[in-house]
């Protein structure tokens, strides 16, 4: 048996830095054949797209996003305010204790009130006890019960001192110019004085005691004003 040898074929010459001819039998090898090792990325990776509001009338549209740049839209930042801007909340020193309206030794400005209370300071305590307790209590029950102590005791001192610590705390006052026991137990007659005058700066009429307060109030809220028929030409 005679084996026919199968011509080769003719084949074009390499180009300067080609690849060398194939072999007989072998598949050809070409630059195409084999593709580049694959390179790192490079560069900011693009962001999705997200959607983003359309402009309002009357409003410019946003500057076109830039390659690598973080997407800008309307969603990601707060809404503008509407409405009647909150005004911000200011600090009231409300708690704070207050002065008293009179000092301690103004006796002398109601020449009436301190007499009073430096003969019968039963009277004055009654009167301010009806008014610090609005009306839970009358003047004379008040008065009665500090001139008993006073007599089966002599510290009834210790008695008024309660109603002056309430009378501070419904009126923000200071504790002033010593705690409220030592103040009556040292000055009683002084500080009944001040306690009456602080009621009488603050509107009431210490004659009346509290109903009789609360009945002028009322009187003048209702009464309507006075005004002249006709007309003056």
């Amino acid at each position: 048996m005679v084996t026919v040898k199968k011509p080769s074929e003719p084949t074009a010459p390499p180009a300067h830095g080609g690849a060398p001819p194939p072999e007989y039998g072998q598949p050809p090898s070409s630059a195409y054949s084999q593709l580049p090792p694959p390179q790192p990325p490079t560069g900011i990776p693009m962001q999705p797209s997200v959607p983003t509001k359309p402009p309002a009338h009357g409003e410019a549209p946003a500057p076109p996003q830039e390659y690598g740049q973080p997407p800008s839209s309307a969603y990601s930042q707060p809404p503008p305010p509407t409405g009647v801007p909150m005004q911000p909340s200011l600090q009231v020193q409300g708690n704070l204790p207050g002065p008293w309206s009179t000092g301690l030794c103004d006796c002398f400005s109601d020449v009436s009130n301190c007499c009073i209370t430096c003969w019968c300071p039963c009277i004055t305590f009654g009167q301010i006890a009806e008014i610090v307790d609005r009306g839970s209590t009358s003047c004379g029950a008040s008065g009665a019960l500090y001139g008993l102590i006073s007599c089966f005791t002599g510290c009834a001192c210790i008695y008024s001192c309660f109603y002056r610590s309430r009378m501070r705390s419904q009126y923000m006052l200071a504790e002033e110019p010593c705690p409220d026991l030592l103040l009556h137990l040292c000055c009683e007659s002084c500080a009944l004085c001040q306690e009456y005058r602080e009621l009488q700066h603050r509107g009431f009429d210490m004659n009346l005691g509290w109903y009789g307060n609360v009945d002028k109030l009322n009187q003048g809220l209702t009464m309507a004003p006075f005004v002249e028929g006709g007309m003056n030409r």
